[in-house]
């Protein structure tokens, strides 16, 4: 017995001094340099923020089994720290060191992406949106409070990861500064300061930007010592331009893309695998690091997804991340996984088994009914001589109304200066339109009334914040003025609604008017086993979901996403209490569960 216990203490100190080895990893010229070794990185991009904490470790294993070697992470500064100062590190799926730890656990190395910055579809890219409670902040450059923030931040999350560097023992090989930032600016000394914080704090391992591989780009977004990340690296030219731009460091493919985003309206993004397999094929012969942005995209759950500016306007992102990626929405392995497993195969020995899939169920149509209505349910006004965004009021998401009488002009043409995101108009109770940033549209007729101060109502929804180019200062509601017939409007109360869990659970049930809008539906449906599912919402048109009090997102009639993903930890055998707010709905309908995401 002593002789068994002497082997599995010895075993296990073994495991441990092997876990806890500590590592170099430089920068050459040409070659990343792991224990003065040449490595090759082979990295699948998973985000913790957007995948339940029960699932890391079968998503870890869905990449090692496809060929990586690495798992490159960002971490969403504004889901860590709601409020100034407030950090959560540790609840749910925010203990990013458990991430890192299961890495690790799992043979993976990391590459940490910390921002502060990040974009990603996320919200407001990364950012806290308290920081915009500040009139005339400035993101992204040296603006004092900017920087006053960014630095808690720093050394916040470095006093958490300075352990876990593979200098200590751990995983992490190299960090990120800042992302894209040649996309954006070009006050290099920002960036340099940047890394100046993380290295205060104790971050000695190398660093590396991320840039798209043209020269204006490089030149602004890369600084010396840093290695060069392409987004994306693809053929001889662009490792060219990067080796112009710093021929001292080693460069690699930071953002090679297996799928692409989409955004509401659109059609469901679907890249071509033969072209991917051609560029990855050529990263594998040259012997070129790469990164795969995403293998796995996971979900933006509650209010967290978030929204570009390009040609089209607004253009706000769907509730799933599952990105056409290799592995889904769901974590199940995709015809694109298995052909990139093949190719990987070939320059790759020892890959592991793909692991056991999650499993996923239906369950049949489930009545709803209306319970309330938004209206029923309203905080104490805020007074405000004109309306103000969300932000000048303190809250970060949800929903705001806007509610005034009409004094002088009652009727004519309404137009709201400017609307983030999406409104509906209410005259004296009764619905009379909406109006959509996404369209352009911010404007609305106003009937005549019989009232003599006619009331008027705007319910605005923040959407999601944008988080790519110029125009990062998003704030949300109404962020300038109203005006009927060219008239400033004055004088209105305001209602905070932001929709978080603490509002939720106190919903009170109420007899409704069910012709006017904004309305809470409630279900239950039982399942005969757990596993994952898909929320139908085809039978009504713009609201959100919440499951046993999680906040699955938003869901919207124009598409392309009509089903919510629901893991099934967030599941019960017996009853499954199901809410939805709508904000256009009148009539209760049915939803269902199904077993896929189309």
């Amino acid at each position: 017995m002593k002789k068994i216990i002497l082997v599995i203490l010895f075993t296990q100190f073994s495991l441990l001094s092997h876990a806890q080895s500590n590592h170099t990893f430089t920068l050459s010229p040409s070659d990343f340099l792991l224990d003065s070794k040449p490595f090759q990185i082979i990295s699948g991009e998973i985000h913790p923020a957007r995948v339940p904490r029960e699932y890391w470790r079968n998503r870890i294993q869905m990449a090692k089994a496809m060929g990586c070697n690495t798992i490159a992470v960002y971490i969403f500064w504004n889901y860590y720290e709601s409020e100034p100062g407030h950090f959560d590190f540790k609840s749910g799926n925010k203990d990013i060191v458990e991430f890192i730890r299961i890495c690790q656990q799992e043979k993976m190395w990391v590459l940490l992406r910390p921002g502060p910055y990040v974009c990603a579809e996320w919200e407001l890219g990364g950012l806290p949106p308290y920081l915009l409670r500040i009139p005339d902040i400035k993101l992204r450059c040296h603006d004092p409070r900017y920087m006053q923030a960014v630095e808690r931040y720093i050394k916040e999350l470095a006093s958490l990861v300075k352990p876990l560097q593979c200098v200590h023992g751990g995983p992490i090989l190299m960090m990120q500064v800042e992302n894209e930032y040649g996309s954006f600016g070009n006050d290099k000394q920002y960036l340099e300061d940047i890394r100046t914080l993380w290295k205060k704090n104790g971050i000695t391992i190398p660093f590396y930007t991320a840039d798209g591989p043209t020269a204006f780009m490089l030149e602004a977004g890369n600084i010396d010592g840093c290695a060069i990340g392409l987004d994306s690296g693809v053929s001889d030219d662009d490792f060219a331009a990067a080796k112009k731009r710093n021929p001292k460091v080693p460069s690699f493919s930071s953002e090679t893309y297996p799928g692409w985003l989409t955004h509401w309206g659109e059609k469901w993004a679907r890249t071509d695998t033969v072209d991917l397999l051609k560029q990855v094929k050529y990263l594998l012969d040259n012997k070129k690091s790469f990164n795969l942005y995403v293998i796995h995209g996971g979900t933006n759950f509650g209010f967290t997804a978030g929204a570009n500016s390009g040609g089209k306007g607004y253009e706000p992102s769907l509730t799933s991340y599952d990105y056409d990626a290799p592995i889904n929405e769901q974590g199940q392995p995709t015809a694109k996984y298995y052909a990139l497993r093949r190719l990987i195969s070939k320059y790759v020995s020892n890959i592991p088994d793909v692991p056991q899939h999650i499993t996923s169920t239906e369950f049949a149509d489930t009545k709803m009914e209306v319970v309330s209505s938004v209206w029923n349910n309203l905080p104490s006004p805020i007074l405000s001589v004109q309306p103000m965004p969300f932000e000048a009021y303190g809250q970060d998401y949800g929903f705001i109304i806007y509610k005034t009488k009409l004094i002088g002009h009652k009727s004519g043409k309404l137009s709201v200066i400017d609307l983030h995101d999406y409104g509906t108009v209410f005259l004296n109770g009764r619905y009379i339109g909406y109006l959509d940033r996404r369209e352009g549209k911010q404007t609305i007729d106003i009937p005549k009334s019989d009232e003599k101060f006619p009331v008027l109502e705007i319910l605005v929804e923040g959407m999601g914040r944008i988080n790519f180019g110029q125009e990062l200062i998003d704030r949300k509601g109404i962020t300038n003025r109203v005006t009927l017939n060219g008239m400033t409007l004055m004088n209105w109360d305001v209602y905070k609604l932001p929709f978080d869990n603490n509002y939720i659970s106190r919903i009170k049930s109420a007899p409704v008017d069910t012709a006017r809008r904004g309305l809470f539906f409630k279900g239950f449906f039982d399942l005969n086993k757990l596993a994952d599912t898909y929320i139908d919402m085809s039978n009504y048109k713009k609201g959100i979901v919440w499951v046993n009090g999680h906040n699955l997102g938003r869901y919207w009639e124009i598409g392309p996403q009509k089903r919510l993903y629901c893991p099934a930890l967030w599941l019960k055998k017996n009853r499954n209490v199901i809410i939805l707010f709508d904000l256009l709905q009148t009539n209760a309908m049915t939803v269902s569960g199904k077993n896929t995401l189309e």
